[in-house]
């Protein structure tokens, strides 16, 4: 299935696409040919404040907050049932736009996030007396207010981390997608049309960092939630501080999958690779770095090489194609140099290493794994936001393997590997990570998820997602009431 060039010309601001204050355009550019599928206006900081200015009035005076939550998960079920009707454009304008695998797009709109809060708001406790050490009290659940959610550039579907919860509290949001895919949230806006959600309660605003941060900076906004680089959520979390803005920060990772010396390395490699090259490498939860044994590294490097030199990279359009290219020439310059800057550190390249040979066009890297690679190497403390693969040697037994691990500013995912499922718990218990999979490599949306460390503050999905849009009120009772 294919569909047209998208170009799209307006804002979607107070239930409506508003027409934008300026006149220059960004042009949407698919990564594996570099040629424009689209294109959006320019976001100025005047358009940021009217959807500021819109969620504001919506939160203080329109019905949304005090909407009965068993309404709230209707419409996020009635969003749900609009996207999905519309699954293959969204997975393709993801395609299009990031050059995700399509295969891989279709799995990754997060319509399964809507549909769980809309089934767990009949079991959150909104209210409740509760009986304090003086007298009774009426503990109640209160959205935070307005939320302004910034979404990063490598999943745009991502969104869904952080929209659901934040409705089903009855939040009213403003949404910042990154300009360089920004073309499935007018999709996601004409659902929301077609659902009748209020106006003001979700605008859409797709802007570079410089707008970006006056939603940050606005006073009008309650909580930032913001998914992305680890400098950038610094900057944030720094701005933020001045009035007390509530955050929630998803962040940068460089995780491990930790090898045991019994580790079944059968379903270990296949699995690593996987979750080292997903979305071509471009997710802040890849794990990058692979700690084998001493005693078993060789044979972890011959066989990962070869798994790896063997995938099948090419168009993301392509059902067969399991790597894909990276999203532009800063992203593909940047994975390269930092190839190279591991060659010269005394990495040795097992596999891949450069451009794709035969892509004149588009922005290609090979997928790459190193060996003789050190944990204090810059390739294996720093996010290559690739499909690069540092395998590191560890001595000393799980110990070792644990401070290896662990030794990292990030703190985001994991993977530990042992035929003895005990002893690989004990494993995962030491890691200072915020997910972490025995013998797997598994996210679950009922489950919390996100970072220690600079891996960020906070939690999504779960409970603990919605928790993350919620204030609690506490109202003292007098006796008799």
């Amino acid at each position: 299935m294919t569909f047209d060039r998208r170009d799209r010309h307006g804002f979607f601001i107070d239930g409506a696409l508003r027409e934008p204050t300026g006149s220059e355009r960004v042009e949407v550019i698919h990564p594996g040919n570099e040629e424009a599928v689209g294109s959006i206006p320019k976001a100025t900081p005047d358009d940021m404040a009217a959807a500021v200015a819109a969620a504001r009035r919506a939160f203080d005076e329109g019905p949304w907050p005090h909407t009965a939550p068993a309404e709230r998960a209707e419409m996020l079920s009635a969003i749900a049932d609009g996207l999905e009707k519309r699954l293959e454009e969204l997975a393709w304008l993801s395609t299009a736009q990031n050059g995700m695998p399509i295969t891989l797009a279709r799995q990754s709109q997060g319509i399964e996030i809507l549909r769980y809060y809309a089934d767990i708001a009949r079991d959150v406790v909104w209210e409740e007396r509760r009986q304090g050490l003086a007298g009774t009290g009426l503990v109640r659940r209160t959205p935070v207010g307005v939320a302004g959610l910034i979404i990063p550039w490598n999943a745009p579907s991502l969104l869904m981390n952080k929209l659901p919860s934040a409705l089903l509290a009855g939040c009213t949001v403003v949404v910042k997608p990154s300009p360089e895919t920004p073309l499935d949230t007018y999709v996601l806006a004409e659902v929301l049309d077609d659902v009748g959600m209020p106006p003001g309660v979700v605008n859409i605003v797709a802007a570079d960092a410089e707008v970006g941060q006056c939603l940050v900076d606005d006073p009008r906004v309650d909580k930032i939630s913001f998914t992305g680089s680890t400098v950038a959520g610094r900057k944030i979390m720094a701005g933020l501080a001045e009035r007390i803005g509530r955050v929630s920060l998803e962040l940068g990772g460089k995780s491990a999958s930790v090898l045991l010396d019994d580790a079944p390395l059968e379903a270990a490699l296949p699995a690593t690779m996987a979750g080292a090259c997903l979305n071509n490498g471009q997710a802040c939860i890849a794990l990058s770095r692979v700690l084998a044994p001493r005693s078993r590294y060789d044979e972890v490097v011959e066989t990962l090489g070869a798994m790896v030199g063997s995938l099948p990279v090419g168009d993301p359009f392509d059902e067969s194609t399991f790597v894909g290219p990276l999203l532009n020439a800063r992203q593909r310059d940047r994975a390269l140099g930092y190839i190279e800057l591991g060659k010269a550190e005394g990495a040795r390249v097992v596999t891949g290493g450069g451009p794709v040979p035969g892509r004149d066009r588009g922005f290609w890297v090979q997928p790459t794994v190193l060996a003789d690679v050190s944990n204090d190497m810059r390739v294996a403390q720093e996010e290559i936001f690739a499909a690069v693969i540092s395998v590191i040697p560890y001595d000393g037994g799980d110990d070792a393997a644990v401070a290896m691990a662990n030794d990292s500013q990030y703190g985001l995912s994991g993977a530990v590997w042992s035929a003895d499922p005990e002893r690989a718990l004990d494993v995962a218990r030491r890691i200072r990570t915020g997910t972490v999979t025995v013998n797997g490599f598994t996210y679950d949306v009922g489950l919390p998820f996100g970072g220690f460390k600079q891996s960020g503050i906070g939690r999504e999905w779960g409970l603990e997602g919605l928790e993350a849009y919620i204030e609690y009120q506490t109202i003292n009772l007098p006796d008799g009431l």
